[in-house]
């Protein structure tokens, strides 16, 4: 009978998007590969899909019947290891996973930023917070990705029986790299944009969290000097018209470009000048990876995940939230001096090294190995960071 691995999350993009290295990673190691997702997308690497009618909101009555479907899943495929993602995909998966663990099954949780975190409101600490901390004690590894929530897991005593810190889940440089000067201007020209524009980017949802008003509100500030700025806007969601509405009103339609959604990214980063990102929370974003493994300098607001990956006036600038002046001021700073941008983007270059793919891949090796060849034990350290 084969070892399985069964991977959990509310959607089947999700995988797509972030885990298939891993996936195959498991195939190369003679693993069956089983999805537990909603939707119905087609994923290489995977031998069996149950489409979950699991939803994203902790207040849908639909996740009682995915907690039920989940549960006969996995008292009837009898895994070896459970690997569940996404809030509500590692509640649903650690509850229904309860009875087996006592037979053997091992439970492992990404927590791909978790929503109580400093600067978080009091709700999502009384929401999230006690609900997290119950569920690690049906946790064998916590993996977290980045500092904050890998040093709260430890401050605040989760009992989960390993806790470890992994460099995200990969940005892939070979894909993500910096262009020639004329393969730049040659993206450019596809696009309908000048060489001397002064591109920025930014690929994310519409929605409350990523703060995309803030960016057109920093155009806006900016018109006057720097006319030739355009801001790129990758992506999809329900704030998108109220943020065309924005640009609009603040006269700058001309400069702010909706690009819907693309799966062209790995080509749009490396014609532009700075990667900006607005977002309240992250936990460490594959988006600011990406851009930085393009080469280019970073404009972000200050949270978790943009800290530990931005740091300030080395491969860009970290701002609050609210100074929206300053962050106008920044991107008429690196504007004005291509020097700067060419520093700051090397800079950038070199700090991703140890978020490249084959390394978390590494990472993440070693945590399964452990279980794959039954070495945890009880001299074993509970935490692992992967820094060291």
């Amino acid at each position: 009978m084969p070892n399985k691995i069964l991977f959990c999350a509310t959607v089947d993009y999700h995988f797509k998007a972030f885990h298939l290295p891993v996936m195959e990673w498991f195939k190369q190691q003679g693993w069956e590969v089983h999805i537990a997702a909603k939707g119905e997308m087609d994923l290489p690497f995977v031998d069996r899909k149950f489409n979950l009618s699991i939803e994203r909101s902790p207040f849908h009555l639909n996740n009682l019947n995915a907690y039920r479907e989940l549960k006969a899943i996995i008292k009837q495929q009898n895994y070896n290891i459970i690997h569940c993602h996404t809030p509500m995909g590692g509640v649903l998966a650690r509850l229904a996973a309860k009875a087996e663990r006592r037979n053997g099954t091992k439970v492992i949780y990404t927590a791909h930023g978790f929503h109580f975190c400093k600067g978080a409101s009091l709700l999502n600490w009384a929401l999230y917070y006690p609900i997290e901390k119950w569920l690690s004690s049906l946790t064998d590894c916590l993996i977290t990705i980045n500092n904050e929530d890998y040093n709260l897991a430890i401050a605040k005593n989760f009992k989960a029986k390993r806790i470890a810190h992994v460099h995200g889940v990969g940005v892939n440089t070979a894909r993500y790299n910096p262009v020639q000067k004329i393969e730049k201007w040659r993206l450019r020209q596809e696009m309908d944009f000048r060489t001397d524009d002064f591109l920025l980017f930014y690929a994310a949802e519409f929605n409350k969290n990523k703060n995309h008003q803030l960016l057109i509100q920093a155009i806006a500030l900016m018109k006057e000097q720097v006319p030739h700025a355009r801001l790129l806007l990758a992506g999809q969601g329900p704030l998108l018209e109220p943020c065309r509405e924005l640009a609009e009103e603040l006269g700058v339609a001309s400069m702010v470009h909706f690009l819907g959604y693309r799966n062209d990214i790995d080509r749009l980063l490396p014609m532009c000048d700075v990667a900006v990102a607005s977002s309240l929370r992250e936990g460490l974003p594959v988006n600011i990876m990406e851009a930085m493994a393009c080469g280019l300098p970073i404009v972000a607001t200050r949270n978790r995940g943009h800290s530990e990956l931005v740091v300030d006036g080395e491969n860009g600038f970290i701002l609050a939230p609210e100074e929206t002046a300053q962050f106008a001021n920044r991107l008429k700073l690196l504007s004005e001096s291509i020097t700067l941008r060419n520093r700051m983007g090397n800079n950038s270059q070199q700090i991703v090294l140890k978020y490249g793919l084959n390394q978390v891949k590494q990472e993440l090796g070693e945590i399964y190995t452990s279980f794959m060849l039954g070495e945890t034990n009880e001299s074993q350290s509970k935490y692992h960071r992967a820094y060291i």
